[in-house]
């Protein structure tokens, strides 16, 4: 077969190449080659940008007040008025300790106070007794002088003996020791009556007495134990009736779940240019759709480290710095439409330009 003189003769519109896709692929490279760098630029510039504004950490979290109630009497529980995550307020009952052992111990001060006053009434008699021993006391030294003297003039005339003289004598001298007896009693009645400057008025056992009686009814009171603040029920499956409740061992918490704040624990290195009210941006793991707006409250006073039970100890050859974190509280501004859960993952964005003047 000849060869076609003419070699456009025969060829279709398909297999004639086409320079314009080839120049697009061209253009395409030329823009992605120039696009890769700016690109980076631009990212490079918002990261710079980003970075000295704001300062963010994902290591938040939520927290709340968290009350711990023991009972301050042991004894049966005899009654439980909560249930676990149980909304309560201040003041409500939580459980109650069976209150007879505490209402016999009322009665029993109530008996001392009553033994303290006829004690008391007693020592007055005695006193009034020890009065009237005194005047007696006198009359006898009185008799008993004037007898000696009488004997005395006797034997000096001759008309007695010198055993009755000495016998008057010994009779004085008994007056005068029952005088003294006398005395000594009523200074010891005196005393018991007296008062002291702690307690004017009223007889220290008679105080005594009263307050051990106050101490009863203040323990008795203590068998109801109550919320002492409003929150919310937690760890309630320590309170199980006919369980013997020892005094001071926690047995149920309450979470204030009204009032929450984030503690933040940002880098040691972010701290730079964090102040006391700055803005914040919250953001919640549990509630992707939920954002809150918080500020600055306070920044920690050391690190995480300092206040472990253990802290670390980097005084060896091995050495390696560890960049540190250090808790910031973040107050939340906004309420809530969800509810907040001390211990929830949170992340914190603080607007570093934000607070200045």
């Amino acid at each position: 077969m000849a060869d076609n003189p003419n070699p456009d003769i025969g060829l279709t519109e398909e297999s004639v190449p086409l320079a314009e896709p080839s120049r697009a692929r061209k253009i395409g490279r030329w823009v992605l080659m120039l696009s890769v760098p700016l690109i980076l630029l631009g990212f490079g510039v918002y990261y710079w940008i980003y970075s000295d504004r704001y300062a963010s950490t994902d290591n938040a979290y939520v927290q709340q007040d968290i009350v711990s109630v023991s009972a301050e009497v042991g004894g049966k529980i005899i009654e439980v008025a909560v249930s676990e995550n149980q909304k309560v307020k201040a003041g409500d009952l939580l459980f109650a300790i069976d209150p007879m052992p505490f209402e016999l111990a009322v009665a029993q001060s109530k008996a001392q106070i009553a033994s303290a006053q006829v004690q008391v009434q007693n020592l007055e008699t005695d006193y009034a007794v020890s009065g009237v021993d005194i005047e007696v006391a006198r009359q006898d030294i009185a008799f008993a002088q004037s007898n000696y003297q009488r004997q005395a003039a006797l034997m000096e005339k001759g008309f007695t003996t010198r055993a009755r003289l000495d016998a008057a004598q010994n009779e004085v001298d008994k007056a005068r020791a029952k005088l003294k007896s006398a005395l000594a009693d009523v200074q010891t009645a005196k005393s018991r009556l007296s008062t002291g400057s702690a307690v004017p008025g009223e007889n220290p056992a008679i105080a005594n007495a009263r307050a051990a009686h106050e101490q009863n009814i203040l323990n008795l009171s203590r068998t109801q134990v109550v919320a002492p603040i409003s929150g919310r029920i937690s760890q309630s499956s320590r309170l199980q009736l006919g369980q013997m409740m020892v005094s001071g061992l926690p047995s149920v918490s309450i979470v204030d779940d009204e009032n929450s704040w984030i503690e933040a624990n940002f880098k040691e290195t972010d701290l730079a240019k964090m102040k006391v009210g700055q803005s914040a941006k919250i953001s919640f793991d549990a509630y992707p759709d939920l954002e809150l707006n918080g500020r600055v409250d306070s920044i920690g006073a050391g690190t995480g480290s300092e206040f472990s039970v253990l802290p670390a100890q980097n005084a060896n050859g091995n050495w390696v710095k560890v960049t540190q974190r250090v808790p910031v509280r973040i107050r939340i501004l906004d309420k809530s439409p969800r509810r907040m859960i001390a211990g929830l993952s949170a992340e914190v964005i603080v607007d570093l330009r934000s607070g200045q003047q």
